[in-house]
């Protein structure tokens, strides 16, 4: 510890306080820009060092100048029929330094998007225009194939879709109840997704986010129950309980369509495609659980940790995610 003392230099961390590049379409492919960067005062730029300045993609051009502060700068550019997507968007000088930059892209559709160059790399690729939305007037056929594809994308690349029904699979197991919880669960993600996408309901994400966690947490303590205790509502109804749970995570997959979007002119097609692509999704996972379940019965009854393990792995996952998820709200 002596030596390394001896030897040691110095460190320089980032500043807490980095630059923003923040584009906000008013038109479609027009952006009202504002660059802020770091004070000079708060030690993030090195003495001596060039002003840091964007540089926008070529296809954008200056419109209109719409003025300055002490510490930013705002204009307004075309950035043609792309609107964005596929561009690079750099701030050269970043690379190397101590200053960390965040892109802040926000679409006239309600997309958004995010980057943050930082000193390993300096350039931030737009991602490229939303998979969901297709050309107006585009083939029914189309419109509900890919909306059945996002569908199932969806429940199945969402690990906390995917926990919430193994928890319910774990919790009725392979019986008629089964049928009704997952069809209750069912019926009311898909009335608060109705309602989401069309304006009926609107909720912040990040609540919603985090109570869906909460939903997994509550599910791995039922799993937990002994035998022994008196049955609980969600004991003697599993069905009520995924309905509770189900509006929630209806909320959620409304949040993930918005971000795909909707066509506007076939809003009912694409949410009856997207609902039966989650389904069939979920029956896919249940399909699986079952043929693991009817593989090997007696080494499952036989095995000491069937019940305590899968809650326990349940209920550390989705707490986890229900603490970062409630430490986003400061964050938003």
């Amino acid at each position: 510890m002596a030596v390394l003392a001896l030897v040691a230099g110095d460190a320089a961390a980032h500043t807490f306080e980095p630059a923003l590049l923040d584009f906000r379409e008013r038109e479609s492919g027009t952006f009202d820009v504002v660059w802020r960067p770091p004070r000079k005062e708060s030690g993030a730029v090195l003495p001596g060092a060039p002003p840091l300045v964007p540089r926008l993609p070529a296809a954008c051009r200056p419109v209109s100048d719409l003025g300055a502060g002490d510490e930013w700068t705002a204009t307004r550019v075309a950035c043609g029929t792309a609107r964005l997507h596929g561009e690079t968007i750099a701030v050269p000088g970043i690379a190397g330094g101590r200053v960390d930059a965040i892109v802040r892209i926000s679409w006239n559709d309600g997309q958004a998007t995010s980057g943050v160059l930082t000193d390993a790399s300096e350039a931030f690729v737009v991602p490229e225009g939303p998979r969901g939305i297709l050309e107006p007037g585009a083939p029914l056929a189309a419109i509900a194939g890919r909306y059945l594809e996002l569908g199932i994308e969806h429940i199945l690349g969402g690990t906390d879709h995917v926990l919430f029904v193994v928890g319910l699979f774990l919790l009725v197991g392979a019986t008629r109840a089964l049928v009704a919880t997952v069809s209750a669960f069912t019926i009311a993600h898909s009335l608060t997704l109705a309602a989401a996408v069309l304006g009926v309901v609107t909720v912040p994400p990040p609540p919603v986010e985090a109570l869906i966690a909460a939903s997994i947490v509550l599910l791995a303590r039922e799993l937990l129950r002994d035998a022994g205790e008196p049955a609980t509502l969600t004991r003697r109804f599993p069905w009520l309980m995924a309905f509770a749970f189900g509006l929630l995570h209806g909320l959620g997959f409304a949040g993930a369509l918005a971000e795909t979007g909707v066509p506007g002119d076939q809003i009912p097609l694409a949410l009856v495609a997207f609902n039966v692509g989650v389904e069939v999704g979920q029956l896919a996972i249940v399909g699986l659980l079952i043929g693991v379940a009817a593989a090997a019965p007696r080494a499952l009854a036989a095995w000491p940790g069937r019940r305590w393990l899968p809650a326990y792995g349940l209920g550390a996952v989705s707490s986890a995610w229900m603490i970062e998820r409630i430490l986003r709200f400061w964050a938003t």
